[in-house]
């Protein structure tokens, strides 16, 4: 039998230079458990190296977390990657932090880059800025996700700023991706008149949230078995039933 499920599959910790300190793990889940979520994600800016204590927080707290990141292409365009399992995101962070240009980070401009365990304790500084881009351009960044059995798609597409229509003008054809994303407050039906070729795409809503507050301001909802990755994977392809309802 399939259930609505709520979810959220967009969000940063503390690990991302824009992010707040306060979304340390513990205050994380505990706000995801306030609003009701069932399934959230981690997608801190090209790096997946918080996925695994906000993963195990969640199991603790009867809340499905899929680890995931935001990675921003050559051409500052934003493509969120889910991954099935914390191995696999780390498999692909070893693949991103080489593409990542070795820019060093200013934390008095953009803040410290916390890397944190389940119990929140500071178990590293990421040097390298995140908020760079990655030396792929956009087509390659697709096809290198979609090498790690993941769920793929291009972020709030009707931002102004590092959004592939912003930065091209459109939705190149023929990419492997798994839907569309949009932004927390987006009319989904004046956007779709506007853009209609990218009708027939699972569209889906999230909160790109960086702090507490942020966080439910784009959940939306998916009709699932359960709540598990691969029953995620199936609602972006429409199969057996299985749906993403962004509205």
């Amino acid at each position: 039998m399939l259930k609505k499920f709520k979810i959220d599959l967009h969000n940063h910790t503390v690990l991302s230079p824009c992010g707040g300190l306060e979304m340390s793990p513990l205050a994380f889940i505990e706000r995801a458990k306030e609003l009701g979520l069932d399934m959230i994600a981690v997608t801190d800016h090209n790096s997946c190296k918080n996925c695994q204590a906000y993963y195990e927080l969640g199991k603790k707290h009867d809340i499905v977390v899929i680890p995931g990141v935001e990675i921003q292409t050559m051409e500052e365009i934003h493509v969120v990657a889910l991954f099935p399992d914390i191995e696999t995101a780390m498999k692909f962070d070893e693949e991103i932090y080489e593409a990542l240009l070795p820019i060093e980070n200013n934390p008095d401009y953009f803040g410290d880059q916390v890397i944190v365990d389940k119990d929140e304790n500071i178990i590293g500084i990421e040097e390298r800025a995140l908020i760079n881009s990655v030396i792929w351009d956009f087509e390659t960044t697709v096809l290198k996700v979609k090498e790690f059995d993941s769920i793929c798609f291009p972020a709030h597409i009707d931002a102004q700023t590092n959004s592939v229509i912003s930065q091209l003008g459109f939705l190149p054809k023929n990419l492997s991706i798994d839907g569309v994303g949009i932004t927390a407050r987006c009319d989904i039906n004046q956007f779709m008149a506007k853009n209609s070729y990218l009708s027939g795409l699972t569209v889906i809503r999230n909160s790109d949230a960086h702090y507490l507050n942020d966080m439910g301001s784009g959940s939306c909802f998916a009709r699932l078995a359960q709540a598990s990755f691969q029953e995620l994977k199936k609602a972006f392809a429409k199969e057996e039933g299985r749906e993403i309802i962004p509205a």
